[in-house]
């Protein structure tokens, strides 16, 4: 056997990188793809040979909206798996992407889309019906249809328009979007999208949606906000009547320890401080959570619930009596 040139080498990483672009979107144009592998387009079409020789269906259409596109395995070689390894692999991430293994839905949603690339159509059904055996008991995240996920993700991926319906102001409308992300919290999944109909950003909850379809054409996609920081300030903040800041004294990674990342943004302020953005339907509320926080802490808005501090602490010391510690509490001009 001989040993790899350092030519040979380079190509093959490049090839594996074309492969990784491929399962990454849905179509490539060849001057996309040469210029984010630092090739020419002739050295583009001469790797996707090298990936067809392989084994890989990679289609090239002609004209205005062609490309390359990578098309479902016909067999599975490529892969390295055989039919009942595929079968496997697929159902289990099946069930960590639903939510049966907590902790590891995102790593399982991305890997699932990358499976579902090269996944005979002949082996679909027998996932399908292997995955809706599988079931979990316990806390963690809320059960979603991994069906649903792999829906919302091909559209995120193939940057596709996706309607569904959506509960709203007591009443069930249907949703269309340009879906941008799926980002999981510690209790559920949230889809971030562009609303057509409301012309802005919004999130969505992936286990209120319904009838969810992916439509046929592509969408230019949009500058976004960040999808993690959108939807954990929606969660914990915007969702909710009244919202609070506060400037709370110890570091950041301490109280992000205490408090769920559903229930509160936690912003560095410095090495020993932090600002908590938290929202609820009484002030109060939050108020008592932060206080029990054990920390110092600062109410910078909004100016109503610093006045709602002095009236709390008044009642307060009522409540415990008359002070016996030798220690007099805040006087008030």
């Amino acid at each position: 056997m001989g040993v790899a040139s350092g030519d040979d080498l380079g190509t093959t990483e490049r090839v594996l990188t074309l492969l990784g672009l491929l399962q990454q979107r849905r179509v490539w144009t060849g001057p996309e793809l040469a210029d984010r592998l630092g090739v020419t387009p002739r050295t583009v079409r001469r790797d996707v040979e090298r990936l067809r020789t392989l084994g890989y269906p990679v289609f090239a259409d002609q004209g205005v909206g062609g490309g390359y596109q990578l098309g479902r395995g016909q067999e599975l070689p490529p892969l390295l798996l055989d039919d009942a390894e595929a079968i496997a692999t697929a159902v289990s991430l099946l069930a960590g992407a639903g939510g049966a293994v907590h902790g590891a839905g995102d790593a399982a949603l991305r890997a699932l889309t990358k499976l579902d690339r090269v996944l005979p159509t002949r082996l679909r059904h027998e996932v399908r019906a292997l995955s809706a055996s599988v079931e979990s008991f316990g806390g963690g995240r809320t059960p979603v249809d991994p069906e649903v996920l792999m829906t919302l993700a091909r559209a995120c991926r193939d940057e596709v328009e996706v309607g569904f319906d959506y509960p709203g102001r007591g009443e069930v409308r249907r949703r269309r979007v340009e879906p941008y992300r799926l980002v999981a919290s510690d209790r559920r999944w949230y889809l971030l999208a562009y609303d057509l109909d409301r012309d802005d950003w919004r999130s969505f909850r992936v286990d209120r949606m319904t009838e969810v379809t992916a439509r046929t054409w592509r969408f230019q996609p949009r500058t976004a906000p960040d999808a993690a920081t959108y939807v954990q300030e929606g969660v914990a903040s915007r969702v909710y009547q009244h919202q609070a800041r506060f400037l709370v004294q110890a570091p950041a990674d301490t109280v992000r320890a205490q408090v769920p990342a559903s229930a509160a943004v936690v912003r560095e302020r410095g090495s020993e401080h932090c600002e908590v953005l938290s929202g609820a339907a009484d002030l109060d509320f939050v108020l008592m959570h932060v206080l029990l926080l054990g920390h110092d802490f600062e109410v910078l808005d909004p100016p109503e619930l610093g006045r709602r501090c002095h009236v709390l602490a008044q009642r307060l010391r009522k409540a415990g009596g008359p002070d016996t510690t030798g220690v007099s509490g805040p006087s008030s001009d």
